[in-house]
């Protein structure tokens, strides 16, 4: 059963739902794996290059604000699909969202020679599991639940998933590539569902980005749980907000 908190209509006030849940849905990115080496430290790494001095944790933050424009920006209008100039503008904007939370000011020609730098150093990128991924992932597999994994990564997601140990757990996985649609298209969350052979009303999916994965899942009924592990949404209180994967069994009973 999932024991989940919502909001009332009138008022802020929360009151207790049980609901009977037959699978739960993940997002991949800052939800059960980030980048390794840490996109900060290489962040700061090619800001070195050009003499500019930020510390990977004054950078932490900015690349999280960044990201979440870049998700509800994109929600509106695929960047990808956008004219390379169209492409080339908004990243030159992400890098400067990025920078400001660090109290960096550069000029637009820096901060192309800053990305083409950092497209260097992230040829070498992989992913890396958080700590509380397998344990959850096992405990609810012993449970009985239907696992899925949905993410906007066009692709090679089941080496990567094989490669770090989560492919025994997962029922199935659902790409954008495969849904032909992103998150938070429906298309994505219906496509899961079809999978899973449920209904909305018995998935819960679990996503760090607000936008994407809890209005993209609640659209079609589904229900969310946001992961903040970066303390990043401290006011959202429309749905249930959990710091690491150890509280989602306070949900899932």
């Amino acid at each position: 059963m999932l024991l989940i908190t919502l909001p009332t209509s009138e008022s802020k006030i929360h009151r207790q739902v049980i609901r009977l849940i037959k699978a739960v849905f993940f997002d991949w990115f800052n939800t059960l794996a980030q980048y390794e080496p840490p996109r900060e430290q290489l962040q700061s790494q090619a800001l070195q290059e050009f003499g500019i001095n930020a510390s990977p944790r004054e950078l932490e933050r900015g690349l999280l604000t960044a990201d979440r424009a870049y998700f509800e920006e994109s929600a509106r209008s695929p960047i990808r699909e956008r004219s390379t100039e169209e492409q080339l503008i908004f990243y030159i904007q992400y890098q400067k969202t990025v920078l400001a939370e660090a109290g960096v000011n550069v000029s637009d020609e820096l901060i192309v020679k800053l990305m083409n730098k950092l497209q260097q150093l992230y040829r070498g990128l992989t992913f890396t599991l958080f700590s509380d991924v397998l344990l959850t992932l096992k405990a609810l597999k012993e449970q009985g639940f239907t696992l899925g994994l949905l993410t906007n990564l066009p692709s090679g997601v089941d080496t990567i998933c094989e490669n770090l140990g989560v492919q025994p757990y997962l029922d199935f996985i659902v790409t954008s590539a495969e849904a032909g649609a992103e998150k938070p298209n429906p298309a994505i969350f219906r496509l899961a569902l079809e999978r899973a052979g449920i209904s909305a009303q018995e998935a819960v999916h679990v996503g760090d980005q607000y936008r994407l994965d809890v209005v993209g899942a609640r659209e079609l009924g589904i229900n969310p749980i946001l992961i903040d592990r970066f303390d990043f949404y401290p006011d959202v209180n429309d749905c249930p907000r959990i710091r690491n994967l150890s509280e989602l069994a306070g949900y899932l009973q």
